[in-house]
């Protein structure tokens, strides 16, 4: 399956089923097609870092973020470079980048996690990517409040948005927004609806299933609740409750 996701309002726009001959890239463009583009931003993992979907969500009028790793090594490369420090030259100094940052620190689950984005424009067009006006570099750094061990990544990315258009800030909080997919809708479905338990074999009963358990959530979710196994034992013990929330 593959779902196009409103993080913000906890909704599944558009739900395709990946067919046997098929992956998510070559079923991505199918599923974007039909959903209104025009003026939203696109984000998307690193299998979707792909010349022709980039272009296709211009054409629609959206905008993209991508993610940049190992797929497209050249592309990770070239975006890598434009954060190594300049390279000291006798007689000539290199003209500094104008570079937007932004960090979040948040602590549970006995963690901390810190998450540092540097944004930079590429004004020179030197990356040959469709529309692409910006690059990013997002540093995540978790310590674990017991033990005091650190665990370090750092992911680069891409994106059409001009300087004008997104910050640093907000540009960290879309991509931590876009992780939020992980426990928004796939561990709900998955665990709370207990999608993965399920012994359904016939892909279009499956679909089925995705989309009913795809409209609780986005229901629960516009009812204002933020967990939802709380709002299943709510309309458990309120059978009323439940009825007038699908009437």
């Amino acid at each position: 399956m593959l779902a196009a996701y409103l993080p913000e309002e906890g909704v599944v726009l558009m739900q395709m089923v990946v067919e046997n001959k098929e992956n998510e890239i070559t079923a991505a463009p199918k599923l974007l097609a039909v959903l209104d583009l025009k003026g939203r931003v696109v984000c998307g993992d690193a299998m979707f870092t792909q010349r022709t979907l980039s272009v296709q969500i211009l054409a629609q009028g959206g905008d993209y973020i991508w993610f940049v790793k190992d797929n497209q090594p050249t592309l990770k490369a070239d975006v890598a470079q434009f954060f190594e420090p300049p390279r000291n030259v006798p007689g000539w100094q290199a003209p500094a980048m104008p570079q937007d940052h932004a960090t979040t620190t948040q602590a549970g689950h006995g963690r901390i996690e810190k998450r540092e984005l540097t944004l930079i424009p590429d004004e020179t067009g030197y990356l040959d990517w469709p529309g692409l006006a910006q690059v990013f570099k997002l540093e995540r750094t978790v310590t674990q409040q017991t033990t005091q061990k650190k665990t370090q990544e750092t992911v680069y990315g891409i994106t059409s948005l001009t300087p004008g258009r997104v910050s640093a800030a907000q540009l960290l909080q879309w991509t931590q927004q876009y992780w939020g997919i992980e426990n928004g809708l796939h561990y709900r479905r998955d665990v709370t609806l207990a999608e993965d338990a399920t012994r359904i074999t016939d892909n279009r009963r499956a679909e089925t299933m995705a989309i009913l358990n795809n409209f609780i959530i986005g229901l629960t979710s516009k009812l204002g609740f933020r967990n939802l196994a709380v709002a299943q034992r709510a309309f458990d013990a309120r059978l009323t409750l439940a009825l007038a929330a699908i009437t």
